[in-house]
């Protein structure tokens, strides 16, 4: 059983019709919306399946809505579960591409395809575990010049985007996790509202298993960068990279430092 799901907020029917479409063309057997709203006027979509389960919830964040869909898929005794942003969509049964892939790696816990623009450009969604200059350099740092080249070394633009690997920080706007890794790891933690809750998954995730960037399928994404242009995102967006930080070690995190090493020395970017 493959199940997924969706957070949404006072999200546009547009996108989230978009997403439906897709997901009623795959192999994806049950598939949450999970809906932070104030009102629940996104329920009607719940009439166009079956398969689709639509449930209100209080806005606790995007992680701990993922998380009551996560819980039920374990109920549920599913084999994969998809962390889907409502802004993604895609051609053909991306789902039952990415099961196949992971059905013959047993070791892989979660696997992110390639993300396109609508235009067709990669998005550099690939990243090494980040020091804190990483996160708040690249935001904060006004050259342009000094921004390219920081961002070409840590998304790992030399890699092509064209090969499989085995990447320590894989983006949530669409993250294919096997059940049985999300229970061991516990699914999101709760702490981060909003922004960081993927990358901490991500690497709670590749400290059981490997975490892989598979090319061979491809999605869409709008990537509309929020907390670029509101306030109120910028500031859950800093308190996420303190909680993060906190978390795992500002200056001194040597998992950090020999996981970097390790996935630079195997893709051969040293």
């Amino acid at each position: 059983m493959i199940t997924a799901s969706v957070v949404t907020f006072h999200t546009s029917y547009v996108d989230l019709k978009r997403l439906l479409d897709c997901v009623l063309h795959s192999s994806i057997d049950i598939f949450f919306i999970i809906d932070n709203s104030s009102n629940d006027s996104l329920r009607e979509f719940a009439s166009l399946s079956d398969k689709i389960v639509y449930i209100h919830s209080d806005n606790l964040g995007f992680g701990s809505g993922h998380n009551i869909a996560i819980r039920r898929s374990i109920e549920l005794g599913a084999q994969y579960h998809a962390v889907i942003n409502p802004d993604i969509y895609w051609e053909g049964d991306v789902a039952k591409l990415l099961a196949g892939f992971m059905d013959k790696q047993e070791d892989c816990g979660l696997v992110m395809p390639k993300v396109l623009y609508p235009n067709g450009d990669i998005q550099y969604l690939c990243k090494l575990l980040p020091t804190p200059m990483d996160l708040f350099g690249r935001r904060f740092i006004p050259f342009k010049a000094y921004q390219e080249k920081h961002d070409a070394w840590f998304e790992l633009h030399r890699t092509g985007y064209a090969k499989v690997m085995e990447i320590p920080s894989l983006s949530g706007c669409f993250m294919f996790m096997r059940v049985g890794t999300l229970k061991q790891v516990g699914g999101f933690d709760e702490r981060f509202f909003m922004y960081a809750e993927d990358l901490d998954l991500c690497r709670r995730i590749g400290e059981v298993s490997k975490t892989i960037f598979y090319p061979e399928v491809s999605i869409y994404h709008k990537y509309e960068k929020g907390s670029y242009k509101n306030r109120k995102l910028l500031k859950y967006h800093i308190c996420s990279v303190v909680k993060y930080f906190n978390k795992w070690g500002w200056i001194f995190d040597k998992k950090r430092t020999v996981t970097n090493r390790k996935c630079v020395e195997q893709l051969g970017i040293k």
